[in-house]
């Protein structure tokens, strides 16, 4: 099973428990999203801006507990041209944070019959371990083709040398371990970048655009193809930001310009009618966005059996 053919959802794989793949098509372009896992996280992380009382009301109203809950984690796999193009890489295997139901990527690419060794280019949305870990399990470079060609803002590399955690609100000991995966990650992959400033075209119909905020080379990757389109937000846009844009995630390195970045955005995507995937949206994440008021309204895609 291959890109060429995607599989369904529900179909065979490897005794998956739940389902954690989706195919779609952007035109010509094909699209596979893949769950990562998820990560449990503490609620307060999600809006530490917020009034407590007004953040614990809306974790109520949708129905998530309120102390902590499962924070998805989504990549994909985008195949035109003739390129397969991995758009972010997952979690990964930290031994030092105990996250048992993620870091899937691998296993999951390979229940979908996509073999690593035909990935042609990585795109990532920002070096946050949740996005470059995949790539540092024990075996996965090996695998991959010796002139992979990773593309990342060159503002992203930049930051990393000396990354500014003076505005996040992260549970403890996730600042060391971002520090200590992206500074791996440079060091592996190095000869593998291919840096871009603003924004820079990956295949036909595939592009990577710099937006910032979240980190200073935060990316989304834009699909388009015979008049279909489709925004890969990275963690531009969290499942609260709908109704609450201008609260503040406790990963994002800029929170201020976050918001701006996350509304612009959604505006985008409501005025035009375009279809959106996000990092940590629920699995699988492809759905439409429209105003509601002052704010914005999230609407999921029909699974397409």
């Amino acid at each position: 099973m291959t890109l060429d053919t995607p599989p369904r959802p529900g179909g065979p794989g490897l005794g998956e428990p739940v389902p954690s793949r989706y195919a779609l098509r952007v035109g010509t372009i094909d699209v596979l999203v893949v769950s990562d896992g998820v990560l449990p996280l503490p609620t307060a992380m999600l809006a530490y801006n917020a009034d407590p009382a007004v953040r614990a009301e809306w974790m109520n109203r949708m129905f998530l507990p309120p102390d902590a809950f499962d924070w998805p984690l989504n990549a994909v796999v985008v195949r035109s041209g003739g390129q397969t193009i991995l758009v972010d890489a997952g979690l990964g295997m930290d031994p030092d944070l105990a996250l048992p139901r993620a870091g899937q990527l691998a296993l999951r690419l390979a229940a979908a019959g996509i073999d690593l060794g035909a990935v042609t280019d990585v795109v990532l949305t920002h070096m946050h371990m949740d996005h470059v870990g995949g790539l540092l399990v024990d075996g996965v470079k090996g695998r991959l083709r010796p002139d992979l060609r990773i593309h990342v803002a060159a503002a992203e590399v930049e930051f990393w040398k000396a990354p500014d955690f003076s505005h996040t609100s992260m549970p403890q000991g996730f600042p060391d371990a971002l520090r200590a995966a992206a500074r791996t990650f440079l060091d592996q992959y190095r000869d593998h970048l291919r840096l871009f400033e603003e924004e820079h075209e990956i295949a036909p119909g595939v592009v990577v655009h710099r937006t910032g905020g979240h980190t200073p080379g935060h990316s989304v990757v834009r699909l388009a193809s015979e008049g279909d389109r489709l925004i890969f937000a990275g963690d531009a846009v969290f499942p609260v930001g709908f109704d609450h844009p201008d609260w503040h995630n406790g990963f994002e390195h800029d929170p201020e310009e976050a918001v701006r970045v996350r509304i612009r955005l959604l505006r985008e995507l409501a005025e035009t009618g375009g279809q959106m995937v996000a990092t940590h949206m629920p699995f699988p994440s492809i759905g439409r966005v429209a105003f509601a008021g002052d704010a914005f309204r999230w609407v999921p895609a029909f699974w397409d059996y």
